[in-house]
């Protein structure tokens, strides 16, 4: 698997064991490279800074922090320290703590007169979180959030869980985070969007090969490995070499869903799209886009003939959990063909679990998830890589987990995660588009695995680039001239 590797808190943590066990490296070396990391980070992104305040913990995060303010002194700033209390032990943070003081710095305690800044440095609580932050750490966190100016936070905003994404509590709302040594996962996905802001990771000079090892099955997706999975087509390429999706859905009342999902297949490079779908959709679909060819279906023995001609299925967009939408639900499963199932779809599999094709994608939402699951929607927030793993474990199948940092999942448990995406994707028919994009994809002869990877940055780079007019009133349809583009070149939007 192509991309940025990601790592969990343990591996993180075993690197830098193996820069200060096997390369001699160290660990106050570490802490230093780490504030000097940092300081050169907010001198690059704020440069008019001349004031900052940084908030320690009583851990090496903590001690991160008081490498940065003394550097920061030295080379000119007005540094100020707010500290939650004195370093826990005899270790690397409390030599960072006592070469602050050294210079004349001064440790102000958590409850003393909120320093004024130009920027702020979230050193508080660092990856070892486990639980919500209490006491004087949630009262610092809310006054950072507050605070009318940028802060930097040190490896994870402080409340955040640098494996999972989750914020059990009160997390910081940072404008940038450097992480050291290793990217980590929950960096990247839940609600780590609204925490992180942009992310750099600085390696701290531990060499790569110290990686080895390390088996990383979390991934951040790249532009360039997305580009490389889509080559250009052949020149005597015909309609029938990229093969003939069969969009299943569109109940009363719900056309439009499983027109979007034609289209997008079709906009994706599909050679062909079929929609099954409640015959009063039919006259709409064929006037709206012509391109695809709409059947009335009203049950079973219509709907098989068009599954025979079909080399891939995509059922669920307005497909009601009603007598018809479970009786083509059940009829499109056990023909075999590969399938993305998406929406009620996956409501249905939630209530009467089947055996699906060996080619298959699910593409839940965190309820959808909850469902299949059966758990809370707040278990999926919760860890959202292991809610993943195992939809993908339980069905034998590619699971697309959506929300911000959308997961992609595969059954030998490697993860993909998506760095695209707004939130002015968050409004109906976004999922029916994705539906479309990854159908026509496996129809095109792209592996589940593939298909779904592929799929979603396309949906999500197409959905950046109907949002530069703005995220509030975003619809799906606006992707679809995005999706042709990108398809066609993956720099393009």
């Amino acid at each position: 698997m192509n991309g940025h590797p990601l790592y969990t808190v343990a591996q993180a943590r075993e690197l830098e064991r193996t820069a200060i066990d096997a390369l001699r490296i160290p660990g106050y070396e570490l802490m230093r490279r780490a504030g000097a990391a940092a300081l050169d980070q907010l001198r690059l992104r704020w440069p008019g800074a001349r004031r900052i305040a940084v908030l320690c913990g009583t851990g090496n995060n903590g001690g991160d922090g008081y490498v940065l303010a003394r550097l920061a002194r030295d080379a000119g700033l007005d540094a100020v320290v707010v500290a939650l209390g004195p370093p826990r032990n005899a270790s690397e943070a409390a030599q960072a703590q006592a070469d602050w003081r050294a210079g004349g710095g001064e440790v102000l305690p958590p409850d003393a007169q909120w320093p004024q800044a130009d920027v702020y440095v979230d050193a508080l609580l660092g990856i070892g979180l486990a639980r919500a932050a209490e006491g004087a750490a949630h009262g610092l966190i809310e006054r950072l959030n507050t605070a009318a100016k940028p802060v930097l936070a040190l490896d994870v905003p402080s409340g955040l869980d640098a494996d999972t994404g989750f914020a059990p509590g009160q997390a910081v709302r940072a404008a940038a985070t450097i992480t050291f040594i290793a990217d980590k996962r929950g960096l990247h996905t839940g609600v780590a969007a609204d925490c992180t802001g942009d992310i750099a990771v600085d390696s701290l000079g531990v060499p790569d090969d110290t990686r080895a090892g390390i088996r990383c099955d979390a991934r951040l997706l790249d532009a360039a490995g997305i580009a490389a999975s889509l080559p250009p087509r052949a020149r005597d390429g015909h309609k029938g070499r990229y093969g003939h999706v069969l969009a299943i859905g569109g109940d009363h009342g719900m056309g439009g869903a499983i027109r979007l999902a034609g289209e997008a297949a079709l906009r994706s490079g599909a050679g062909l799209v079929s929609v099954a779908t409640r015959a009063e959709q039919v006259a709409a679909i064929n006037a709206a886009r012509p391109e695809l060819m709409a059947h009335a279906v009203s049950g079973i023995q219509e709907l098989k003939p068009l599954l025979e001609r079909a080399s891939v299925v995509a059922i669920g967009p307005g497909l009601g959990r009603r007598a018809w939408g479970h009786a083509l639900w059940r009829t499109a499963i056990a023909a075999g063909k590969p399938l993305v199932l998406d929406a009620d779809g996956l409501n249905l599999l939630a209530n009467d679990s089947l055996a699906l094709p060996a080619q298959s994608v699910l593409t839940p939402h965190p309820g959808e998830a909850a469902r299949l699951l059966g758990v809370e929607v707040a278990a999926i927030a919760h860890d959202r890589f292991a809610a993943a793993r195992e939809l993908a474990r339980r069905h034998h199948a590619t699971i697309v987990l959506k929300g911000a940092g959308t997961l992609i999942a595969n059954v030998d448990g490697d993860i993909a995660v998506c760095p695209w995406g707004n939130p002015g994707m968050a409004t109906g028919g976004m999922g029916d588009v994705l539906t479309g994009v990854i159908a026509g994809l496996l129809a095109q002869g792209f592996d589940p695995w593939r298909a779904a990877r592929v799929g979603v940055a396309l949906h999500a780079r197409a959905g950046d680039a109907a949002a530069r007019d703005g995220e509030a009133g975003l619809i799906a349809g606006d992707l679809l001239a995005s999706l042709r583009r990108l398809r066609n070149g993956f720099g393009a939007a």
